[in-house]
């Protein structure tokens, strides 16, 4: 199964320019500056973020309750690819809950509610490796949508204007979003559409203290149901491609059942 976790991990730090997003400790977010020059640059960045949800549909967007995608995936190592990709589906609803479906018999399934996570196989159905829902949990938790319908509307948000930057060969405004627990996520918005292009953040590993960065790019937008929909995703990790997604079809608030994203373990890897 490994060969196929691999093909879900989509992480990494894009090549483009532009600082990935990092702590800032309170004291020196105000540094050189006075209180009004920073309520100017947040009031900036906050307007470039209102714009960048309503190019992305506004109402439209922020309503979404559930998304089903049919794609093909790629994964790469060390930036190159190693599979010739594979067919999936995807049924994700808002807020915590996704399922993925793998190969054209659909016979490998990855299913994560909450904080739960199953690995379902013709074996039957496993809890998900630890290693892998730690970083299913951690993507979830920055993910576009959690950050933009979640984080700005949580208490001790702080928000950075970082002025203009290149990305992805496009010409970008940059903004950086802090929330409560010090955690940050960086968002390059295209300064012609206002359409989100990259979005970046770190994080510490707790095993080797090692910080690492992941990095998303967002392109081929086609507007679907009101939402202008990313068609074209990839995913870097330290700088280094880790997988690209190609949607074929994708279809907004269907009321996806709950009973889709429920499961159960029937057996545990070295157990009869």
């Amino acid at each position: 199964m490994k060969f196929v976790i691999a093909i879900l991990i989509f992480a990494g730090l894009a090549h483009a320019q532009g600082n990935p997003p990092a702590t800032r400790p309170a004291e020196e977010t105000s540094a050189g500056q006075g209180a009004p020059a920073d309520q100017d640059n947040a009031r900036k960045a906050r307007a470039l973020l209102d714009q960048m949800i309503q190019a992305l549909g506004g109402q439209a967007y922020l309503n979404i309750q559930d998304i089903s995608q049919e794609g093909r995936t790629y994964s790469f190592y060390h930036g190159r690819p190693n599979s010739y990709g594979i067919v999936f589906w995807r049924f994700y609803k808002y807020p915590d809950k996704e399922r993925i479906e793998l190969t054209k018999k659909r016979d490998v399934i990855y299913v994560n509610n909450g904080d739960k996570g199953y690995e379902i196989t013709y074996k039957g159905t496993r809890a998900q490796d630890a290693k892998d829902l730690t970083d299913t949990l951690r993507r979830r938790h920055y993910a576009l949508d959690w950050v933009l319908r979640s984080w700005l509307a949580e208490p001790g948000i702080a928000l950075f204007y970082e002025g203009h930057s290149v990305a992805e060969q496009k010409p970008v405004e940059q903004v950086t979003i802090m929330n409560g627990h010090n955690e940050g996520v960086t968002l390059y918005i295209d300064a012609d559409n206002h359409l989100p292009v990259k979005k970046s953040f770190s994080w510490r590993d707790p095993t080797d203290k090692e910080r690492n960065v992941e990095d998303e790019v967002y392109d081929n937008f086609r507007p679907i149901q009101g939402v202008m929909t990313p068609f074209t995703l990839t995913r870097f990790y330290n700088g280094d491609m880790s997988n690209q997604r190609f949607l074929s079809s994708v279809t907004y608030n269907q009321g996806l059942a709950g009973s889709l994203f429920q499961s159960q373990v029937t057996y545990s890897i070295g157990k009869p």
